[in-house]
């Protein structure tokens, strides 16, 4: 299965990355991280933490930069690429404990035409 990874920053998007990579090894998964910031963390930073954490995890991964709309972008990556399935960090509970998505995750949830999993 081909999986396309939005990590939006070093430390939302890691458990993401570690779960896939851990499904990645179990069943021969081919993964490649898209790496977008919408905060204001440097894209090179977040790219360069990313790339180190790859090298604990022992997996064979592509990494690709997204600098501009990233929900679209990851949307538009998954078809034009044919992946299977687009993962993307989990949103964050509210107080009555629903999951509270932000622009880009939303956005990918309600136009991608490829399976979305949400990790959290």
């Amino acid at each position: 299965m081909r999986v396309l990874i939005g990590i939006e920053d070093s430390n939302r998007g890691m458990q993401a990355l570690e779960a896939s990579a851990e499904r990645a090894r179990e069943s021969g998964d081919e993964l490649t991280v898209a790496v977008y910031t919408v905060s204001d963390e440097s894209l090179e930073e977040t790219t360069a933490a990313i790339r180190d954490r790859i090298t604990t995890l022992d997996i064979d991964v592509d990494i690709i930069q997204i600098e501009e709309e990233p929900g679209s972008k990851l949307v538009e990556i998954a078809e034009r690429e044919d992946f299977d399935q687009v993962v993307l960090s989990g949103g964050q509970r509210s107080p009555l404990g629903k999951i509270k998505l932000d622009s880009v995750h939303e956005f990918v949830l309600l136009n991608a035409r490829t399976t979305v999993k949400l990790v959290r």
